[in-house]
């Protein structure tokens, strides 16, 4: 089971791998929204704000999210891991329910391009 450290890491990973993107993948992390991350196996929840290619103003909150994110994901932290490293397949993922996701169309399809 992964630790809160090793959560908060690969959402750290994530938000380097976005500051460095260019291209597609950069026009697809450019929308300014509200983000949470709820790791349901440790109850802790990551919230932040994607804004101009970064993920920033991460904090840790104990428990599900008081308020709804513009994109909010919920999922285990060995997925999290997983999706970041790019060993676990977000679409399948999402598909199977292994990760929750709460957010638009478009961002929907944003993320898959992200993750």
């Amino acid at each position: 089971m992964a630790t809160i450290e090793e959560c908060r890491a690969a959402l750290d990973r994530l938000a380097e791998n976005l500051a460095g993107a260019s291209g597609e993948l950069r026009v697809a992390a450019a929308p300014d929204r509200s983000l949470s991350c709820h790791v349901t196996d440790l109850d802790v929840t990551f919230v932040g704000h994607l804004r101009e290619g970064h993920i920033r103003e991460v904090r840790t909150l104990p428990g599900a999210p008081e308020a709804r994110a513009e994109i909010g994901l919920e999922m285990t932290g060995d997925d999290l891991v997983a999706l970041v490293d790019g060993e676990l397949n977000f679409a399948r993922a999402w598909a199977s329910g292994r990760v929750r996701l709460k957010a638009s169309l478009r961002d929907v399809l944003r993320l898959r391009a992200i993750l």
